[in-house]
């Protein structure tokens, strides 16, 4: 089922059912989507504007990259789950199985990179949040730093399902290295989208 498909009220009937996916993962993909977008949103209401001609390409190379980080981000929407489904389905095999371990180690890997990889996009959005909301229209800088808190928002949900894997892998170099990396995104990226949002809602 390609969850990019469905009507919003779908998607959200479907979020509050006792089905597995989506979860946590995938509306933390979303939210993101949501949150990159607005910064594309404020690049869209600053071309053209005499006022901001000196900065234009400026904005239109963040357009460009902002549009394709969306779609990133709208995609692990769908790869959430599709690798939290074998995981899953792993739990039901017999404990006593041959390869059983081996196997849910795997599936744990697997479920965790796609929230680790909508941590790394989230954190490239606020990126470029951060510059929509230094240059781009002073008059939609709100939608910026509502993006970045979006952002944020989203990159910690990503890390809480994260870090629901790691705690469950027997390999716990692999885990721990993994974890160390999420804390490093969530102690750097956390204050940055707090700026985009103070910027505006204290100045």
């Amino acid at each position: 089922m390609d969850m990019l498909e469905m009507k919003i009220n779908d998607f959200l009937d479907k979020l509050e059912s006792a089905d597995a996916v989506p979860g946590g993962g995938g509306a933390s993909a979303l939210a993101a989507a949501l949150g990159s977008s607005l910064g594309t949103m404020v690049g869209s209401l600053t071309v053209g504007k005499k006022k901001y001609a000196d900065v234009e390409e400026d904005i239109k190379a963040l357009m460009a990259e902002m549009t394709e980080l969306s779609d990133k981000l709208a995609a692990c929407v769908n790869k959430d789950a599709e690798l939290f489904a074998p995981l899953a389905e792993a739990y039901s095999i017999p404990k006593d199985a041959p390869g059983r371990d081996e196997t849910l180690e795997k599936c744990l890997r697997d479920a965790a990179s796609a929230p680790f990889e909508i941590m790394e996009l989230c954190c490239r959005a606020i990126e470029l949040l951060e510059e929509f909301a230094a240059k781009g229209s002073k008059l939609v800088v709100s939608d910026a730093a509502t993006g970045a808190v979006l952002c944020k928002g989203a990159m910690l949900g990503a890390a809480i399902n994260v870090r629901v894997n790691t705690r469950l892998m027997k390999d716990k170099e692999y885990a721990a290295d993994m974890d160390a990396k999420t804390d490093a995104l969530i102690a750097e990226y956390s204050k940055r989208a707090e700026a985009v949002f103070e910027g505006f809602f204290y100045r």
